[in-house]
């Protein structure tokens, strides 16, 4: 399924602009306008990452990091290491919640020959090493989700590129622009410049998800769905339904979640724990 990918600037300006619009809209007058610090435990980068643009937990419970320069572990300590040999530009990145089976999408490292961009790419092991997939050269996803058995994916080209073959092979999917994605067990959820989107039928077709926080990032495993919202506050609810404000971690980078108590929101120089 050819792919030719649309700059990302259009997507990333209208949601800025609406991230913008909700905070002057929820302005007033004495209000003040300094961020107020995260309140979430967090815990010091010993060295600075580059660009954190996604995470995952692996099945033994370390959280790695997806970066300009290749994937990271991070330890509950702030140390980080290197995962493999790959120092590719994960733009892409997700995994089956709790599993070591991952995806990505990017672009290559200094050290790579890969064609530009990778297209998607798959790890069994934890992102130690890394097989082509499909799409080489001609896609770069820069959303993804997957829950084992459907992956769904966004370059920023028309609409979504849906798989059930772990990204082998692709059909098309709704015409939605997701800055970002996640599943749980009842439904395909889109972040988009209309706000929170939620399919039942696969990715197919869309519709306003109801009493929903204005989020800018988002995470789901099992039935939980965790969201970031525009003012730096963390969110939970059970598939989409009775959401609760949880924690503040401020402005992240990047958002997954482990279940319905835990998630782990990032900078490139600290992560944080919610839940």
């Amino acid at each position: 399924m050819p792919r030719t990918r649309v700059p990302r600037t259009r997507v990333t300006v209208s949601i800025l602009s609406a991230a913008a619009l909700v905070l002057v809209g929820c302005s007033g007058a004495g209000q003040p306008t300094t961020p107020e610090p995260a309140t979430a435990p967090a815990v010091a980068l010993d060295t600075a990452l580059t660009h954190v643009h996604g995470l995952h937990v692996r099945a033994d419970g370390t959280v790695l990091a997806g970066t300009h320069t290749g994937l990271y572990a991070l330890d509950s300590a702030g140390g980080t290491s290197r995962v493999g040999d790959s120092d590719d530009d994960f733009m892409g990145l997700t995994g089956v919640p709790g599993t070591d089976t991952l995806y990505s999408s990017g672009h290559p490292g200094v050290s790579s020959d890969a064609p530009n961009p990778l297209g998607l790419r798959g790890s069994n092991d934890g992102g130690t090493t890394w097989s082509d997939r499909s799409l080489g050269g001609q896609t770069d996803f820069h959303a993804l989700a997957s829950d084992g058995r459907l992956l769904v994916g966004f370059d920023g080209a028309e609409g979504l590129a849906v798989s059930t073959d772990a990204g082998y092979n692709w059909t098309r999917g709704a015409s939605v622009d997701a800055y970002a994605l996640a599943m749980t067990t009842a439904a395909v959820w889109a972040l988009t410049p209309d706000g929170l989107m939620r399919s039942t039928d696969g990715a197919q077709s869309f519709a306003a998800a109801v009493d929903s926080p204005t989020l800018v990032l988002l995470a789901g495993a099992g039935d939980a769905l965790w969201g970031i919202d525009a003012s730096g506050d963390a969110w939970r609810s059970r598939d989409g339904v009775d959401w609760q404000k949880v924690d503040r971690v401020g402005a992240v980078d990047a958002l997954t979640a482990v279940d319905y108590d835990t998630a782990y929101a990032a900078t490139n120089q600290a992560f944080f724990i919610l839940g």
